[in-house]
């Protein structure tokens, strides 16, 4: 069950998942700003919200590719987006000073307001339509754990960074945008974008 291949998506679900956990966007502040003016148990409820408004996502971007996976032009197209997409998020990462975020006005509701900040973010529907989509396509054809390990490794690591980043917030009350924050966002940033040189290999390998 654990072979080289499925450890291959075991980490690139790891490292993806993470990336996108810590990474400042709007789900991540909301997270902060119900901690910091609530509790933790409030910025935890945030943090889920990913369970709540992926699967349409998910299962829309996986069904579309499949429509599509027989078409190598296709799939060359949308490794090079994802490569381009990666790298982007690459970049970013490097680019973070840390987390610019207002408490004021940010009522409790916390469910519904991580539901509706990550449903109409565009970063869930750009990862699954360029990298998440290709990569579960890609483990499914090494075997179903390849696929099972990736989308529960990425999940797990996305909750679960943003529940720490809760917790820690809530017990110190230091924000994140602190020395070793930016260390790690530069970390990430180097492996993303070694994962973007892949997605571009796999999109020059299609086209061959």
């Amino acid at each position: 069950m654990l072979t080289e291949s499925t450890l291959h998506f075991l980490a690139a679900g790891s490292l993806l998942g993470l990336s996108a956990g810590v990474s400042p966007g709007p789900l991540l502040t909301l997270v902060l700003t119900q901690t910091i003016k609530h509790n933790k148990q409030e910025g935890i409820k945030v943090a889920l919200s990913p369970l709540l408004t992926d699967l349409p996502i998910v299962l829309l971007t996986l069904y579309v590719f499949n429509q599509l996976s027989h078409i190598n032009l296709v799939l060359a197209i949308i490794s090079f987006l994802g490569g381009l997409f990666v790298a982007y998020l690459g970049v970013e990462s490097f680019r973070t000073k840390g987390i610019d975020f207002n408490t004021q006005g940010t009522p409790t509701g916390s469910i519904k307001k991580g539901v509706i900040a990550n449903f109409l973010s565009p970063h869930p529907y750009l990862f699954w339509a360029t990298v998440g989509a290709p990569y579960v396509y890609k483990a499914s054809a090494v075997n179903l754990w390849a696929a099972v390990f990736f989308l529960t490794s990425f999940y797990v690591f996305l909750i679960g960074s943003k529940v720490t980043i809760a917790v820690i917030v809530a017990r110190t009350k230091v924000f994140i945008g602190q020395k070793s924050y930016r260390i790690i966002m530069r970390i990430l940033g180097i492996a993303l974008l070694i994962f973007s040189i892949l997605f571009f290999y796999d999109g020059v390998n299609y086209i061959r």
